[in-house]
């Protein structure tokens, strides 16, 4: 097995636990800072520019670093996001770097001075980001960079939890506010389709994305056009994903 294959079953190996969402971030952005040259390590959801939610982090300093750049409007996580790129800043003091003057100054007092944002994406759509600090700068090496890749790969799975929670909780109660939570979670219908999709073929977040995604594919048509028909009660998915989807008919949509 090389290098990147033993990091991979290293950090999945730190996920496991109990706890899901949270807890399974906590631990992710834990083995961070144990496996790879970092200090801190955070995980948050990010939407239309903000974070929406901090998900997990190593400490409580890392967490405060994640709050701040909701609180300032800037920072590297919104930029990984928005660019769907890594923001590799190695120096924050550095004169050249002006992006985020409140952010850094406020990194700084906290005896941060490199950060690495890395965007976590969901069914290809950057919601997320992992960020890595380092309390001295320098670049990361590429090993080391390769690791943190793949721990934001992984933690798509904390992420696609959340929404598991949200969606389970609105496809059970059509009157609660889980459907504004998940909204401004992500604004996507498609998440909303999988929640259906969830609680109808009791499968996985991502197996629901998988299904209504393929479907999509299937019928050439795009994954928000599928969601909605799901959403609106206009095609039923098939328990077993081999057999034809039916449209949903009049009260037999539950």
């Amino acid at each position: 097995m090389d290098s990147r294959g033993a990091m991979r079953l290293e950090l999945t190996a730190a996920m496991a636990g109990p706890g899901r969402g949270r807890e399974a971030a906590d631990r992710l952005c834990g083995a961070c800072v144990s496996l790879l040259d970092v200090d801190g390590a955070a995980l948050s959801v990010i939407y239309d520019g903000a974070i929406s939610r901090s998900l997990g982090s190593s400490s409580s300093v890392s967490r405060e670093l994640d709050e701040l750049q909701f609180t300032l409007g800037e920072g590297p996580c919104l930029d990984a996001v928005r660019s769907a790129a890594p923001v590799l800043i190695p120096d924050l003091n550095d004169p050249a770097m002006q992006r985020w003057p409140g952010f850094a100054r406020a990194a700084t007092q906290r005896g941060v001075r490199a950060v690495f944002a890395l965007p976590v994406a969901v069914a290809s759509l950057p919601i997320g980001a992992l960020d890595l600090y380092r309390t001295r700068t320098g670049d990361l090496a590429d090993s080391v960079l390769a690791g943190g890749l793949i721990a934001a790969e992984l933690a798509a799975l904390p992420l696609l939890d959340l929404m598991d929670l949200d969606l389970q909780a609105a496809v059970s109660d059509q009157d609660s506010d889980a459907w504004e939570q998940l909204s401004s979670l992500t604004r996507l219908e498609v998440y909303q389709a999988a929640g259906i999709l969830i609680a109808q073929l009791g499968v996985t977040p991502s197996e629901a994305l998988v299904r209504l995604r393929a479907h999509a594919f299937a019928h050439n048509r795009t994954a928000s056009e599928v969601a909605l028909d799901i959403i609106e009660h206009r095609l039923r998915l098939p328990d077993d994903s081999t057999d034809d989807p039916t449209p949903a008919e009049d009260g037999d949509y539950r």
